[in-house]
């Protein structure tokens, strides 16, 4: 069967695929709106603006107002205002969204460090990188002096030097500082960070301005500057951001302004004697200053001694108000703790000691004795309880005596050389420290160490006041001894001071004393014994007239009486015959002070039965 099929004109046609969808609704919750208010401090005026005096308010502001800076600041803040105080009115900016939850807990994890840059002196001849400094907005940037503190190994072909290092490109400083002599000191301006200041190995000082290339804009004459090398440079806060001041071994303290660094403004000459003599002066090697203590400031000496100072006083001598003695050897680090500034750490010979200002003989707290030299110290600016140290060793030490107070949370091993430097950034987690031979090595600091924990600052200060107390007590004791011994000490110079005539003098009337003594007791007793002899004789002479015979004891006057009676027998056969008549009874004869009866001798005879 045969089929014809046509061909029909195309159709569309419409046919329903799709899935079916069903209808679904969310109720989300309900967005409570209120509105509040921001709370608003009277500030920000000059210092020379009292807010309290309304005359002076008035007037401040009449005068800014005058100002076209003002209008159009205003306008511009206006709108960015508007907008703040919408949000918030709309949501509550001071929310704690997160307040309940407990803070997490800091893993305990080991303390540790690593490199993460390593910068060297380009020079062939290597120098020690006596300072760092790094840049006060962004801390990419590192300022390093270098020079050869060894006066005896500078050579003639040695390079003055000093570099600024951008640490995203440590091949190739980034700015090269051409000194006229090298650099021992170096820092940034906190207020310009164009501005750098520098003291010199010969003792000038010198300023740089970054935008003005690597030559100084201006240097300190010879005749006015330091005579040794200037060890420390700090800037001072001021409101023009151009003062600064120095100190050198050479046993001054001097003040600059490099507007004008003709002369310095101020001198103070480091004689604790406070006769202001250059000879008595003690060379500094350490310089700190606190801005939160704008009058105070403190030097380490060669001679381990710590003097603090008062800028403002009002004599020469009054400036130096106290001193702290507790190293063996030169004071290489001073520095206050950022948190308690009454806390400063000092660096010296083989330890490093925490002090309180409050005690003057002793430190609060100190390390042990390391094996070789502490070159260099700086507290945490995040930890009150962390400080770091440098070694001659090339080790960095990092200390957490709340963890431990032996020993070191951490050391590391940085080169072989001797380490030099030594500076924290401001965000505690990068440190960096400068060799002998001119390296720089970059460390990042483990979280644990750079994080502060929970009550840190609590039990810190707790720590401080406690070793503050005990040190006073000891004070307190040893000056007591100290007292004793004295007043003792004294009493035997007295006694040896005692002059040859008086010795003699006492000597002679002791002497007299004690004859006096034994002549009175042998008077007492001899006259007891006369007392006795004359009982006894009288009762022999009774005895002799009644007949008896009687047999006297012989003792030497007896025997002298014999005698006498010899005599007297011769006497009877010499041509006068003696006279006849009754015998006496008795002779006084001396003994001693007294008198005493004794039968005479032609009584003795007629007892015998002599005729």
């Amino acid at each position: 069967m045969n089929r014809r099929l046509f061909r029909r004109n195309p159709v569309d046609s419409y046919v329903q695929h799709t899935s079916d969808m069903s209808e679904h609704e969310v109720n989300t919750e309900r967005v409570e709106v209120e509105s509040r208010g921001v709370n608003h401090t009277e500030g920000g005026w000059p210092k020379d603006v009292n807010p309290q005096e309304v005359e002076q308010t008035i007037r401040f502001r009449k005068k800014v107002e005058k100002d076209e800076n003002y209008v159009n600041t205003i306008t511009h803040l206006g709108t960015l205002m508007e907008h703040c105080v919408k949000q918030n009115n709309a949501i509550n900016i001071y929310e704690e969204y997160f307040g309940e939850e407990e803070m997490a807990e800091v893993e305990d994890e080991p303390p540790s460090a690593k490199t993460i840059n390593v910068i060297r002196d380009p020079n062939v001849t290597k120098r020690t990188a006596t300072h760092l400094s790094w840049h006060p907005d962004t801390c990419k940037k590192l300022a390093v002096a270098y020079s050869s503190l060894e006066f005896q190994q500078n050579t003639k072909d040695m390079s003055f030097d000093s570099y600024i290092w951008d640490l995203e490109n440590p091949n190739k400083p980034e700015l090269v500082l051409k000194p006229s002599s090298p650099l021992v000191s170096l820092e940034y301006n906190p207020k310009d960070s164009h501005v750098l200041v520098g003291g010199c190995y010969n003792g000038q000082m010198a300023y740089w301005d970054t935008r003005k290339g690597g030559l100084p804009v201006e240097v300190s004459t010879v005749e006015v500057s330091h005579r040794d090398p200037v060890y420390g440079a700090i800037w001072l806060q001021s409101k023009t951001g151009t003062e600064c001041f120095s100190a050198s071994t050479d046993g001054q303290v001097l003040w600059w302004d490099i507007r004008k660094l003709s002369e310095p403004t101020e001198t103070l000459v480091l004689d604790i004697t406070r006769k202001g003599l250059l000879e008595n002066a003690l060379g500094a090697v350490a310089l700190e200053f606190e801005p939160t203590m704008p009058t105070k400031f403190m030097v380490g000496t060669e001679q381990g001694i710590v003097i603090a100072c008062n800028r403002k006083a009002k004599t020469p001598p009054e400036k130096i108000t106290s001193t702290y003695s507790g190293h063996h050897g030169p004071v290489y680090a001073l520095a206050r703790n950022p948190f308690y500034p009454k806390i400063f750490l000092t660096v010296g010979d083989w330890t490093a000691r925490i002090w309180s200002e409050e005690n003057k003989e002793s430190s609060i707290m100190w390390t042990k004795y390391h094996l070789s030299y502490l070159t260099d110290g700086c507290w945490s600016t995040v930890r009150p309880s962390v400080f770091f140290t440098t070694r001659s060793d090339g080790t960095l030490d990092v200390w957490d005596f709340l963890f431990k107070q032996n020993n070191p949370s951490l050391s590391l091993k940085v080169c072989d050389e001797p380490l030099s430097s030594l500076r924290l950034q401001d965000n505690g987690c990068v440190v960096g420290c400068g060799s002998k031979l001119g390296t720089v090595t970059l460390l990042e600091i483990s979280s644990g160490l750079c994080t502060l924990q929970r009550n840190e600052k609590t039990l810190a200060s707790a720590m401080f006041e406690r070793e503050t107390k005990r040190e006073k007590i000891l004070e307190a004791r040893h000056r007591e001894l100290r007292l004793k011994e004295r007043a003792r000490s004294e009493s035997q110079e007295m006694e040896v001071e005692e002059s040859p005539c008086e010795v003699l003098d006492r000597a002679r009337r002791e002497f007299f004393e004690v004859i006096e003594a034994e002549l009175q007791r042998r008077v007492q007793a001899e006259t007891q014994h006369v007392h006795g002899k004359v009982k006894d004789h009288t009762g022999e002479a009774g005895a002799a007239a009644q007949g008896e015979e009687s047999q006297l004891p012989k003792d030497k006057e007896e025997e002298e009486e014999e005698k006498d009676a010899a005599l007297e027998g011769d006497a009877e056969q010499s041509p006068v015959p003696p006279a006849r008549g009754y015998p006496c009874e008795t002779r006084l004869r001396r003994r001693g002070r007294g008198y005493q009866r004794r039968p005479c001798s032609s009584a003795k005879r007629l007892v015998k039965g002599q005729p």
